[in-house]
């Protein structure tokens, strides 16, 4: 019986995909790419003082980068070879994206097969989209590769080129990933849009009238025929952009009275009915369902990625990484029927919705993200899912089934109405006599169509306040309406909202910068370096991001510019279509061109940068704002030959630092050091400092004896130190409370059970009771001092709840891992929370909620971890690097298994599709030009986060 090994890259997809093909197929997971460029610190030792010694990539020969496969993916090619020595043929099932193409080329290289090689793609885990992939095998996409491997390059030689720069000039483990940089770049220039906003004040008038006892609401719109103001006629500036009237108070405020005293008659003068019509939105493409689940759901765009992956590879969605509209003919019928099952055939058009072509720099993927298959399960009918996988799932499905769905029809109606004339003040204060107009607008539904499935949310709009919609009676024109109540109304201009992630995505999709796949690592990126900080839902920029953005606009300016790096896609683009040379285009972007001086040119001629005047702001005539190692502080010019320091509270938002809030920190009271007395057991000094994370009591320490004596100190001892409640100020705080501070961790009492002590306690995220390894957070700080032990263990019998009392077993999936059978819990460990089967555990990596990680991504953790084995002792850390970044027997760094072979690499227009079973072997392109005289230091691998878009 024949035998076809199936590499796919999830250990979920194993699952759902080997219950399709039956027997006489073995499916395993590479679990994601087996290798990747090496990091230039672990090359062989031969090869760091060649031109390959600085990025990996040979740039002077052809671009030839030098791949390894990683420690932690070598059991995985073992087995993976193992595997196929009894395999009749090789079946590549990676996905159907650049991305996944690069994968199947990879195991192709270094799995060597002898036998066939098919590559396999679906965009559904389906029976009949899994029989149909297999009648539909084709040859491994070369240029499909070319340019994942383009974009990859790219990446490494933009973040080790300018990476560096931002380590000398900014701060250390500073990063600027391509993508990364003009997402930060956005978020930094709306908060200057903030910080240079004006706001504008008006007024406003609203009245309350009813007609045939139906009450509806009205707004003043023209005073004497004269259009009033709103916050749409005021530029960022504070400033009137038109003609517009501005309405002040004492008008505003006459009219309100005179209205609500019955002074002015109120009549209908117009009514304006027209048509109203609303289309459904199109189908998900991964920027708009990105978009939508953080409007709806409050997903972060990693989230939704991680919950869609899932739902992906368990068979409920199609592929989840596209930019296409298009809905397949099944898809079409299936939404269609559906949406006549439920609500009705009126709901259904007579002929499909079709929304166009895919967008621009589109994914390879052909179908937009819809529920699997050729019949839709409901949400309901869901089994072994999450909530959040059921709460994602019924938003695709909703979405899918509406697109389908007939037009919303309606009719809009806007109503007229005049005020008599009636005496108000004018700017002089001059009482005249003025008429007055309101309107209002309502839209009734006739029809609801899609409305009846789906209606798209909405990003948060500027001055959108201003107009109403009210439910009208039925009105005529002459029509006298009664006065119920009338309200003036004091507004303010807004400045511009901060990017979510739902809108920086959608900002980054419409500038076409990154691929939609990437932008949840990209924001979870400048999140992790700091870059951009969570307030609520909107992305505020950390004070580090404006140096870094304007550090890269004054040395770096065509690398940050959106139009070039869009540019990028677009090429990359003509890459994967065949139509440009990768060799080229990147010797292009690295060497120069005609348009462009080349990223090394920029780098040989940066000259010298001021990194205090990078890291400076200024922000009054005598205060800036300097961005320091330890955090943003106001340099304030008094005169005096020192400047003064005053540290900017952490919480403050960076267009919160006004010139009003600079005067208010110069002039708050300072805090020097004031002693509060002397400790009666150690006679040391007791004061209040005022530090970096805010106010504190310390002991003081006396100087050591050898001090000035020119011998060796001995280790001093650390001053015991305590922060104050958030109920104390650094003003008022007493002595007697800085002792019992000081005197923290308090003894609670002993468990008698256990005869463990318990301890009350303040720690970085609060107090809280601690027990051998156990702890619980206390309600309060006050609780520290006045718990007693039968309040304690009454606190210790309660769950642990993560970021309350939390328990240890943070999420359980109810599901065993598919090799240990154990089941896969989430955890709250000493170090952090951790994914573990109860045999492996892993860490989950910093800046990831817990909360949101999937049972599939659980999974892969595991796996990806056994594979790597148990963790190397330290000892061995300083071993040569080459024999774990290159097989066993390492070749000449000519061949395959170091520099990546020549059958798909050489000129793109010479190319066809690459057959695997044909490859040739492999010889390194001899150099084309002299590598020029260049130091060979590395950069540093940690904080590069260079390999990212």
């Amino acid at each position: 019986m024949s035998n076809s090994l199936v590499i796919v890259e999830s250990p979920t997809k194993v699952k759902s995909i080997s219950k399709y093909l039956g027997d006489g197929y073995t499916v395993m997971a590479s679990v994601g790419h087996i290798r990747d460029l090496i990091e230039p610190k672990n090359l062989p030792p031969e090869q760091k003082q060649g031109t390959l010694g600085k990025f990996s990539v040979d740039v002077e020969n052809g671009f030839q980068p030098y791949y390894a496969v990683s420690d932690a993916k070598k059991k995985t090619v073992t087995e993976l070879r193992r595997a196929l020595k009894s395999a009749d043929e090789l079946i590549l099932a990676t996905d159907e994206d650049r991305e996944g193409e690069a994968i199947a080329w990879h195991l192709l290289e270094v799995l060597k097969p002898k036998v066939p090689v098919k590559r396999m793609v679906f965009h559904e885990i389906t029976q009949e989209a899994i029989e149909a992939a297999k009648e539909q095998t084709r040859d491994i996409d070369a240029h499909l590769v070319d340019a994942q491997e383009t974009r990859r390059i790219l990446d490494r030689l933009y973040g080790y080129e300018i990476s560096p720069v931002l380590w000398r000039k900014v701060g250390p483990g500073l990063s600027a990933g391509r993508v990364q940089s003009a997402a930060t770049r956005l978020i930094v220039q709306r908060e200057r849009e903030r910080l240079a906003f004006v706001a504008a004040s008006y007024w406003g008038v609203e009245a309350d009238l009813s007609a045939d006892g139906q009450a509806f609401g009205v707004r003043l719109t023209k005073l004497d025929g004269k259009r009033l103001a709103t916050g749409r006629d005021f530029d960022d500036a504070g400033k009137l952009k038109n003609d517009a009237l501005v309405l002040r108070e004492p008008a505003a405020t006459a009219l309100a009275d005179a209205l609500r005293a019955g002074d002015v008659e109120v009549s209908v003068t117009s009514i304006e009915s027209k048509p109203y019509t609303r289309r459904p939105a199109a189908p998900f493409t991964t920027s708009t369902l990105q978009q939508e689940a953080s409007r709806k759901l409050g997903f972060s765009a990693r989230q939704t990625m991680s919950v869609a992956q899932s739902l992906y590879e368990n068979g409920h969605i199609t592929y989840m990484r596209t930019d296409s509209y298009n809905l397949s003919s099944q898809a079409l019928n299936a939404a269609r029927s559906q949406a006549r099952e439920l609500y009705g055939a009126d709901t259904v058009p007579e002929k499909p919705r079709y929304y166009g072509a895919k967008a621009k720099n589109a994914q390879e993927a052909h179908e937009a993200i819809r529920p699997a298959g050729s019949e839709f399960a409901r949400p309901r009918d869901l089994h072994g899912v999450s909530d959040q996988e059921r709460k994602l799932y019924d938003l695709i499905w909703k979405r899918t089934v509406a697109s389908q769905m007939a037009d919303a029809k309606g009719q809009t109606a806007t109503v007229t109405l005049a005020g008599a004339a009636t005496e108000l003040p004018d700017e002089a204060g001059t009482l005249a006599p003025t008429t007055s107009e309101y309107q209002v607008s309502g839209t009734v539904i006739t029809f609801r169509g899609f409305l009846a499935a789906y209606e798209e949310g909405r990003d948060e709009s500027r001055n959108g306040g201003d107009a109403k919609e009210s439910k009208l009676p039925p009105l005529k024109e002459g029509e006298v309406v009664a006065v119920e109540g009338a309200e003036a109304k004091s507004h303010e201009t807004s400045p511009p909202p901060r990017y979510t992630e739902a809108s920086l995505v959608k900002m980054l999709d419409d500038l076409g910068i990154g691929r939609p796949s990437t932008y949840a690592s990209i924001i979870a990126t400048i999140m992790d370096r700091g870059y951009a900080i969570k307030r609520g839902s909107a992305l505020m920029p950390g004070w580090t991001a404006f140096s870094v953005v304007r550090l890269l606009e004054e040395h770096f300016e065509d690398l940050v510019e959106y139009d070039f790096t869009a540019q990028m896609e677009a090429d990359l683009d003509h890459i994967a279509a065949g139509d440009q040379d990768r060799v080229q285009w990147l010797g292009d972007f690295y060497f120069g061109g005609e348009e462009h001086p080349g990223l090394r040119k920029v780098i040989d001629n940066l000259g010298e940068i001021d990194a205090r005047a990078i890291n400076s702001m200024p922000i009054t005539d005598k205060a800036t704002l300097r961005i320091g190692r330890y955090g943003p502080y106001l340099e304030v010019d008094e005169g005096g030959e020192t400047p003064r320091r005053i540290n900017v509270p952490a919480d403050l938002a960076p267009d919160e630092l006004t010139p009003e809030k600079v005067q208010e920190l110069i002039d708050a009271p300072v805090v020097t050091d004031r002693v509060l007395g002397q400790d009666p057991e150690t006679g040391h000094d007791i004061v209040v400092k005022d530090g970096r994370f805010g106010p504190y009591v310390s002991e003081v320490l006396p100087e050591p004896e050898d001090a000035g004596t020119g011998k060796r100190k001995k280790a001093a001892p650390k001053p015991r130190t305590a922060s104050l409640f958030k109920s104390m100020s650094p003003e008022t705080v007493t002595f007697e409370e800085a002792l019992k501070l000081l005197s923290l961790p308090r003894v609670v009492g002993v468990e008698e059970e256990s005869g463990k002590e318990i301890t009350a306690q303040n720690g970085r995220y609060g107090p809280y009771l601690k027990k051998g390894t156990e702890t619980r957070t206390l309600p309060d700080e006050d609780s520290i001092f006045t718990i007693d032990v039968p309040g304690a263990n009454e606190l210790f019998a309660q769950p642990k709840y993560r970021g309350q009392q939390s328990k240890s077993v943070l999420l359980d999936f109810g599901e065993p891992d598919p090799v240990s059978g154990k089941a896969i819990k989430v955890k709250d460990g000493r170090f952090g929370p951790y994914v573990t089967d109860g045999e492996t555990n892993v860490t989950v990596p910093r800046g990831t909620d817990p909360m949101t990680v999937t049972f599939s991504r659980a999974v892969e953790m595991i796996a990806e971890k056994r594979a790597k084995g148990p963790a190397k002792r330290r000892s061995t850390a300083k071993k040569t690097t080459a024999s774990k970044t290159t097989a066993s027997k390492k070749p000449a760094p000519k061949k395959t298994s170091t520099a990546k072979s020549s059958t798909a690499k050489t000129s793109a227009a010479k190319k066809t599709t690459a057959k695997p079973s044909t490859a040739k072997s492999s010889t390194a392109k001899t150099a084309t030009r002299k590598a020029p005289a260049k130091k060979t230091s590395t950069a540093k691998s940690a904080g590069t986060g260079t390999d990212e878009s």
